[in-house]
């Protein structure tokens, strides 16, 4: 088990920025090309094992079309430390981060990525919130043998032993969200999403899983991240739905204000036309404007309006820290809830800059979590109870259905013929990645 201190990084060039899936978003001038940083929680600076501090990286957009959604996951972040901080740290020291912002530019994610680990020497990065963001840095974190958690829900069909997901797998979000619609609202689907992997990648299983259930997908559409030109999309959902149907809804950022606007401008309600959507959650809705949303659907594993004492504390918590107007959603919750797991982790493997020891003692890690108790699978991914909620007329949802308990994550696809019968699993080396599933 060799220690963050005795490693030697190799860096990352052109053949990682390869695989950055050829999509650049747009960022802010003003900030394109700057370094924003903030370290906190201590003045020593720490090494690998040494020092008074752990030091950790955040790296999330903090500019861009997907500032939107991940600034609010830094928050989550930060509380969980902040609380972490106050009750002792992890090993009796402090929790010391270093944040960096991705630009919501993969590139830069990238390049980020590799300061984290190289420079700035951190025993684990917290970030990430698109596919593409993630594909670009998982290149660094594998040359490295490094750790990400990985805090949004996903396509699946990845399942890295330098990743944590504590978002859902398919099978804990985007499936029964499909089997919800089809049992509910129709069994003709329009597929409209971001022109980036997640989406391409999600839209893949539903058409196998729509198809395998007797549906129809009778369209599909793709927006380059951060456009916001929704009018022709509008125009071949109406064409392809005459007489109204399912909308599933795979946009990320601020495509999404365009999309759910002229959605309404249209005449395109959720009477005729629900839109079900994964990657809107409370904080989208509050600045997209509830007006435009109220009757349409999402699906995650954690509501605000999840009625448990510990999500009960935990949205006082937030809004006693960041103002009584914030909210929460699913992955705030899935960021904050990672960082007690990692602390977890640290602290029955001893030494936080051990990272294999942490890796192996992450495995079988619970919480009581705000949507309820989640467990790490040796699969790197958590079992997360499923939940479909509406939007209400003050911007909350109200849970119209929910499993009876946590559903097992599937990271490789059991619709898609290319990973049916596959499984992970870390904890035995003979397994790994990917192995044959015995057959039931």
């Amino acid at each position: 088990m060799s220690k963050l201190g005795r490693r030697k990084f190799l860096i990352y060039g052109s053949a990682a920025l390869g695989t950055s899936l050829f999509l650049k978003a747009c960022t802010d001038p003003a900030t394109e090309g700057e370094d924003t940083e903030i370290v906190e929680a201590g003045g020593e600076e720490a090494s690998a094992g040494g020092g008074d501090t752990i030091k950790v990286g955040i790296l999330h957009s903090l500019s861009g079309t997907m500032a939107i959604s991940e600034t609010t996951v830094v928050d989550a972040e930060k509380l969980a430390i902040k609380e972490i901080n106050e009750a002792g740290g992890v090993l009796g020291k402090q929790i010391e981060f270093v944040e960096e912002d991705g630009a919501s530019d993969w590139p830069t994610f990238a390049e980020k990525a590799t300061k984290l680990i190289e420079e700035d020497k951190v025993a684990v990065v917290f970030g990430c919130w698109t596919s593409a963001s993630r594909k670009a840095v998982l290149p660094v974190f594998e040359a490295a043998d490094h750790m990400l958690w990985y805090p949004v829900q996903y396509e699946g069909q990845e399942c890295s032993k330098n990743i944590f997901y504590t978002g859902a797998a398919p099978n804990q979000q985007i499936e029964p969200a499909v089997d919800w619609l089809m049992e509910n609202k129709g069994q003709q689907f329009f597929l409209v999403g971001s022109d980036y992997v997640f989406p391409r990648t999600a839209n893949n299983v539903i058409k196998e899983q729509v198809a395998a259930k007797g549906g129809e997908v009778v369209g599909e559409d793709y927006l380059p991240l951060g456009n916001t030109e929704v009018t022709p999309i509008i125009t071949k959902i109406q064409e392809a739905l005459p007489d109204g149907g399912v909308i599933f809804n795979t946009l990320n950022g601020d495509s999404n204000v365009a999309f759910f606007k002229q959605m309404q401008g249209a005449g395109l309600g959720p009477d005729l036309y629900p839109v079900m959507s994964v990657s809107v959650a409370e904080e989208e809705v509050r600045q997209i404007g509830p007006e435009f949303l109220v009757g349409h659907y999402a699906a995650w594993n954690y509501f605000q309006t999840v009625d448990t004492p510990e999500n009960e504390k935990w949205v006082a918590d937030f809004k006693a820290e960041y103002g009584e107007d914030r909210v929460t959603n699913d992955p705030m919750e899935a960021a904050y809830i990672m960082v007690y797991l990692w602390k977890q982790a640290a602290e029955q493997a001893g030494d936080a800059y051990d990272l294999a020891a942490v890796r192996e003692a992450a495995y079988g890690q619970t919480f009581n979590a705000p949507e309820g108790t989640v467990t790490m699978n040796p699969n790197h991914h958590i079992s997360k109870t499923v939940r479909i909620g509406e939007v209400r007329e003050d911007g909350l949802f109200e849970i119209v259905s929910e499993t009876d308990g946590p559903i097992d994550p599937e990271p490789w696809n059991q619709y898609v013929p290319d990973t049916k019968g596959l499984g992970c699993d870390w904890s035995d080396p003979e397994k790994g990645e990917k192995y044959e599933l015995e057959e039931a």
